[in-house]
């Protein structure tokens, strides 16, 4: 992904400004087509805190969709590119065959006790650290997990708009 100024994106069409940002927030063009509304921004700080604030305050059922936007975590799927690169980083596609079952149990019992897949900023994590975190999580309530969740998004919303924007 190529790097934009706040100018740049300031300064874009609204199809060019929603474009650059449909990625932030996971198959979640919705987010940018809202954000777009509130330019010009002062700081990539503002616009990270009306992109949070958009899914913030979105419905139940809208988060839920956000969420269920995100890949399981070492699987073997059709992914955006930035989620490739984020678990490649992380080592989730050098997973043997152990590992990679062990995962997608464990991907599985998340689903099927929350009904959208773990989501976890993977940046300087390593796929121990992560598989740890499923196992603790999985415990989570619901609620605490739904809230966990979208926390987590907008993590990985924030490092990938600082990669993006200078």
């Amino acid at each position: 992904m190529a790097m934009v100024t706040l100018t740049e994106l300031n300064g874009a069409s609204d199809e060019a400004f929603v474009q650059t940002l449909s990625s932030i927030y996971e198959h979640s063009k919705w987010v940018a087509e809202l954000a777009v509304e509130h330019r010009p921004y002062s700081s990539v700080s503002e616009l990270r805190a009306k992109m949070k604030e958009i899914v913030d305050q979105s419905s139940v059922e809208q988060k839920k969709r956000l969420l269920l936007a995100h890949p399981n975590l070492g699987e073997r799927i059709q992914m955006t590119d930035l989620s490739k690169q984020e678990q490649q980083n992380a080592g989730l596609t050098d997973l043997t065959s152990t590992e990679y079952d062990q995962f997608l149990r464990l991907n599985q019992t998340y689903m099927d006790t929350f009904g959208f897949p773990f989501i976890v900023a993977v940046k300087g994590m390593d796929k121990a650290a992560i598989y740890q975190q499923m196992q603790s999580r999985v415990k989570n309530s619901a609620e605490e997990e739904f809230s966990t969740a979208i926390e987590e998004v907008h993590k990985i919303a924030h490092i990938r708009l600082q990669a993006l924007c200078s």
